[in-house]
């Protein structure tokens, strides 16, 4: 299935990507790649992660402190939120 990301997602992303890296190049590449591989399971199998905040799922990487935040559409998966686990609950449900 396709997929769709949010601007402020992308910039979440995108952020957490440049902060890894200042930290250590190779470990923004980890991160990249880590959320890239959630990014693609959540898009083969949309239906494998349970329900986080109804009508959104939420798929937990196993590296980092981050999930991706997605919601089920008959025509491809929306991303609402790269989230951090520390982040404030719900921050993401306006963009919904």
């Amino acid at each position: 299935m396709r997929h769709a990301i949010h601007p402020e997602a992308d910039a979440e992303f995108a952020e957490a990507v440049r902060y890894y890296a200042e930290v250590d190049p190779q470990l923004g590449i980890r991160f990249y790649r880590e959320i890239e591989r959630l990014i693609h399971t959540v898009c083969d199998q949309p239906s494998r992660f349970l329900r986080f905040s109804p009508p959104a799922r939420r798929a937990l990487s196993r590296e980092f402190p981050y999930s991706v935040v997605y919601l089920e559409q008959p025509d491809r998966v929306w991303i609402v939120a790269v989230m951090h686990a520390k982040r404030k609950p719900g921050y993401w449900r306006e963009r919904l």
